[in-house]
């Protein structure tokens, strides 16, 4: 047992202390963790907006000056992107954004990635306030117009609160699968988390430790964010009494 914590230790520091190997995974977390809370934001600011339009369409309700035709062809567009962005592969969505809109432009990579992760996000962020949304009584509605309310202070004082509270737990998980998304970024040249592990393995040789660890950097990283879901969740819960 000691010679196989002394094998561990030595494996341990070759890996990572030699050269300060460390750093590179300290580095590539700290822009996972950023990537992931740019794109967090850009995605529930897309799949609100998304997940209203669609609502509206759905429900057949929406503002007196927005013609019918109009609320069709904003449904039409939300469609098609829903159904493009739910039917490719994150990773292509990434390298299409990155090589092909973007390449002819010197942009940052970063910034790549937030949007390409964003988007993603979006889709399916839309998705599931749509499903909150549509699970509000319609009498809610009609309540909040009763009181003088617009359909938009309505929406954004009474159906959406309780919608967010109902689609909180899908919400954080969706969270929690975009950072492990994030892990792709390599394609473009990122280093981030798992391409500071990748980068380790490759000047080492050796798979096991810096796999390993980058493993259970990202969950531990899930841990911690679905315990703050749970909390929040329970904090809202408790609101209700």
């Amino acid at each position: 047992m000691e010679a196989f914590w002394g094998t561990l230790q030595n494996s341990f520091e070759r890996v990572f202390i030699v050269d300060d190997r460390w750093t590179l995974l300290a580095r590539g977390l700290g822009l996972t963790l950023l990537i992931t809370l740019l794109a967090a934001l850009l995605g529930l600011v897309l799949g609100f907006l998304i997940a209203i339009v669609r609502s509206t369409h759905d429900k057949m309700t929406g503002l007196k000056p927005v013609p019918r035709a109009v609320l069709n062809l904003f449904n039409g567009i939300a469609k098609l992107y829903l159904t493009v962005i739910r039917g490719t592969p994150v990773v292509v969505q990434l390298m299409i954004i990155y090589f092909v809109v973007f390449g002819a432009v010197n942009i940052s990579k970063v910034l790549v990635a937030v949007i390409a992760f964003g988007i993603n996000s979006g889709a399916y962020v839309a998705e599931i306030v749509r499903s909150g949304i549509m699970s509000i009584e319609r009498g809610q509605m009609e309540a909040g117009r009763s009181l003088g309310f617009s359909y938009a202070q309505t929406m954004v004082r009474v159906i959406l609160p309780q919608a967010f509270k109902n689609v909180l737990p899908s919400l954080g998980n969706e969270i929690i699968v975009l950072l492990k998304e994030t892990s792709v970024s390599g394609y473009i040249a990122l280093e981030d988390l798992a391409k500071g592990g990748d980068i380790i393995r490759s000047v080492t040789y050796m798979a096991f430790m810096p796999l390993i660890v980058v493993a259970l950097v990202y969950l531990t990283v899930v841990i911690f964010l679905s315990h703050l879901v749970t909390r929040l969740e329970r904090r809202l819960r408790a609101s209700d009494h």
